[in-house]
């Protein structure tokens, strides 16, 4: 079981005058504490469960870039880019920056985005589901043949890349794995069996939600002929471990639960993660123990 951290917001005592230094403290921590990947979300805004919109929020593909110098072994991600924030070509383009100056530690999470008020606030285009879910499934189709470097003219509905070159190619091997987030039956789960690597459930309602959402991954997967068992099982989660309401046995016991559905991946919100002790406490009290 890997275990990976989300870093859902900025806002600490002494930011945005301390946000870099800081946040360098929490992924260093991270990074030496056992933790398998790091996060951020790609938001403009802070989400209404989370904090006022108007609470800091930075740009995900700079601040991943700025993980990545403090960092030596931690994989790299957004949990995940919204397909309608960059065009598909500059969206690739930095997570291939991403892994090549992370030497190979880049996810590529993407999903089909969902913030309206953020989008509108913004003026980013605001597609209705339909088209955002067809300019999820180009941009997954871009991203096969750009990271296979076939450089072929690209004509989809949405987008038309006469020249889809990205040089130099991502040093992961085949390419940076994706991860298509989100539980959506009819699209979503199809999406991750038909193209990507990884899944990124949120677990909301406990694990009963979480088994019947990989039971419909299974099912997509039995009927385009994908091996289920390729595909990493991840999820976002919620530990109250660094409020100090829940135990180090606990959190195992929780893991244990993950794993025997077969969950690999599981990552997690931790409250109090801004002070570095809690991640590294997180670290020696659950993940030296897994």
């Amino acid at each position: 079981m890997n275990i990976g951290l989300q870093i859902p917001k900025f806002l600490w005592e002494g930011s945005p005058e301390n946000t870099g230094e800081r946040l360098s403290e929490i992924v260093q921590a991270a990074d030496a504490s056992g933790f398998y990947s790091v996060w951020v979300m790609d938001h403009f805004f802070q989400l209404a469960m989370l904090g006022p919109a108007d609470d800091p929020m930075l740009e995900a593909y700079t601040t991943l870039g700025h993980i990545a110098g403090q960092t030596k072994q931690v994989k790299l991600g957004t949990l995940v880019a919204g397909v309608f924030y960059r065009e598909p070509a500059l969206l690739l383009k930095a997570v291939t920056t991403l892994d090549v100056l992370s030497g190979g530690r880049a996810y590529f999470g993407v999903g089909a985005g969902w913030y309206e008020r953020e989008a509108r606030g913004l003026g980013f285009p605001w597609p209705s589901m339909r088209e955002r879910f067809e300019r999820l499934e180009e941009t997954l189709q871009i991203t096969k043949q750009v990271w296979a470097d076939d450089r072929k003219p690209f004509s989809g509905k949405h987008y038309e890349l006469a020249e889809p070159i990205v040089s130099p190619q991502p040093l992961s091997r085949p390419h940076p794995p994706i991860m298509v987030g989100g539980g959506g039956e009819k699209k979503t789960l199809k999406f991750v069996a038909q193209y990507g690597d990884a899944c990124n459930i949120i677990i909301t309602r406990g694990t009963e939600q979480l088994q019947h959402k990989l039971d419909v991954l299974q099912g997509h997967c039995d009927n385009l002929g994908r091996n289920y068992d390729e595909i990493e099982k991840t999820v976002l989660t919620v530990s109250q471990y660094g409020k100090g309401m829940q135990k180090p046995t606990d959190v195992l016991e929780y893991l244990a639960e993950l794993e025997a559905m077969g969950v690999e991946h599981a990552i997690f919100i931790l409250p109090g993660f801004e002070d570095p002790d809690v991640v590294r406490g997180f670290g020696d009290e659950v993940i030296a123990r897994l």
